[in-house]
């Protein structure tokens, strides 16, 4: 997977590089258990009992990593009629308030996610109403298991760490729900440093994408060559 996109860190390259692994192996991965499922299914009249939930769980993981990497790539959509009318600086200007007003949303989102997903994962959530003040012990909730998905015996270790030493049916739900709080981080971070690109000039805009005048100079070069 190329996104045309070059990190000058060291911290750049390795969340990009994470971004775009973890893209094609979730692609990957509910792709063959889509297709194992409809083999068992229509071959065999059976079927992974779990394969729905692990794909439903999949599809959001790539959701939230897609909307970080759609911040990197700058293929989120937007409408500039109105900035395009105002000089080179004004338009720097909104773009750097538009990225701050980002920067705080995905921070909002960020201490939302760490308070849901604490709980699951045995820890405490942050307190206060809009930004963190701190931590609040928060029930816990680590024992709480996924509908269908087994437990691997690989990650066994866990129990004591996590249930008190109690078995795991299935697998513990503080897992898939990790990726709320990592999707948050990983789209913070792609608006902190898509503002930082904005306010060095290395970029003029925050997160627009062209697409359909791209597509109708697209067509209308087709068109050309016939």
């Amino acid at each position: 997977m190329s996104s045309g996109y070059h990190p000058n860190t060291a911290l750049g390259r390795f969340v990009h590089e994470f971004e775009e692994t973890a893209i094609a192996v979730i692609l990957g991965l509910m792709t063959l258990i889509t297709f194992i499922n409809v083999v068992l299914r229509y071959g065999f009249n059976t079927g992974l009992i779990w394969g729905l939930e692990a794909v439903t769980f999949l599809f959001a993981w790539l959701v939230l990593f897609g909307m970080s990497y759609a911040v990197k790539i700058t293929s989120h959509l937007g409408v500039d009629a109105v900035i395009n009318l105002f000089s080179s600086r004004t338009k720097r200007f909104i773009a750097l308030f538009a990225a701050l007003i980002c920067i705080v949303y995905a921070g909002l989102l960020l201490k939302g996610a760490w308070d849901y997903w604490a709980p699951f994962a045995g820890l405490d959530a942050t307190s206060g109403r809009w930004f963190p003040t701190g931590f609040e012990n928060s029930r816990d909730q680590a024992w709480y298991e996924t509908v269908d998905m087994p437990m691997p015996d690989w990650l066994r270790f866990i129990e004591p760490i996590m249930n008190e030493g109690e078995s795991y049916a299935k697998l513990p739900r503080f897992l898939p729900y990790a990726m709320l709080p990592i999707g948050m981080a990983l789209l913070l971070f792609r608006f902190i440093q898509a503002g930082v690109r904005i306010f060095t000039g290395v970029s003029h805009g925050l997160i627009v994408s062209h697409e359909a005048e791209d597509d109708v100079a697209a067509v209308s070069h087709m068109n050309a060559g016939d």
